[in-house]
């Protein structure tokens, strides 16, 4: 989980930042730039659009006639730049998905804010067969096996995004090589260590527990399958969890 105290990644250790899927484990972390999967320009009807805030704020309006709903800070608490997955594209409008409570909440910004950018990859991961898949358009390219949380702190189904990419610098940790933010939260667990219980999806120095109903509420997967996922997919990238 994060926590809203956090200013810089440099200044951050990962159990305040993401669900206690190791509780106690302290590993401090830096942000990694966004990485490949996602290409500006105008989007086709085949990928998912990527809409990354230009300035130091954004406002999140309730519809399209203007009514102001929230503000958003850019850079958010890891440093990187704060990006939304855009559910619908009206042209001077756009509504987006958005990174709070509760998980699924919607609202509409102003196309002249953001910068889009389009990425053909999503990641459907399955709760019950203890699986994730990674598409590129309709293809399967990589899947393989995960951890979930516990009876008394599910995963929750629902569809989200990635939101940042952080590296701990003991990539032997409880967290592996890499963690991506979840722009969902857990319905169990409205704070933990510090933050609002942000889920995340990482790698684990555990890998025998892959299989089962292991964390808080995480997503683990193989070291190898998060570094790979750290190459090839951006922030933004659609995320489904189903099952």
């Amino acid at each position: 989980m994060r926590t809203n105290l956090l200013r810089t990644a440099a200044a951050a250790t990962l159990v305040f930042l993401l669900t206690g899927c190791a509780a106690g484990a302290r590993s401090a972390v830096r942000h990694e730039p966004p990485s490949g999967g996602a290409r500006s320009g105008p989007a086709s009807s085949v990928g998912s659009k990527i809409a990354s805030v230009k300035g130091s704020r954004i406002t999140v309006y309730r519809n399209r006639e203007g009514v102001a709903q929230r503000t958003i800070t850019s850079p958010n608490d890891y440093g990187a730049t704060r990006v939304f997955l855009v559910d619908r594209d009206e042209g001077e409008w756009l509504q987006v998905l958005l990174p709070v409570r509760p998980n699924g909440s919607k609202g509409w910004i102003k196309a002249t804010d953001v910068t889009l950018a389009e990425t053909s990859y999503r990641v459907e991961i399955d709760r019950g067969a203890f699986r994730f898949t990674v598409y590129d358009g309709d293809r399967a390219v990589r899947t393989g096996k995960v951890a979930t949380g516990e009876a008394g702190t599910p995963t929750p189904p629902g569809r989200y995004f990635f939101t940042e990419l952080v590296k701990p610098v003991d990539d032997g940790g409880a967290y592996g090589a890499y963690a991506f933010g979840l722009s969902g939260f857990s319905p169990v667990l409205k704070s933990f260590a510090g933050g609002p219980g942000q889920l995340a999806v990482h790698g684990t120095n555990k890998p025998s527990a892959i299989g089962t109903r292991a964390s808080h509420g995480c997503v683990r997967v193989g070291d190898d399958d998060i570094r790979w996922m750290a190459k090839n997919l951006a922030t933004g990238t659609p995320v489904v969890i189903k099952g």
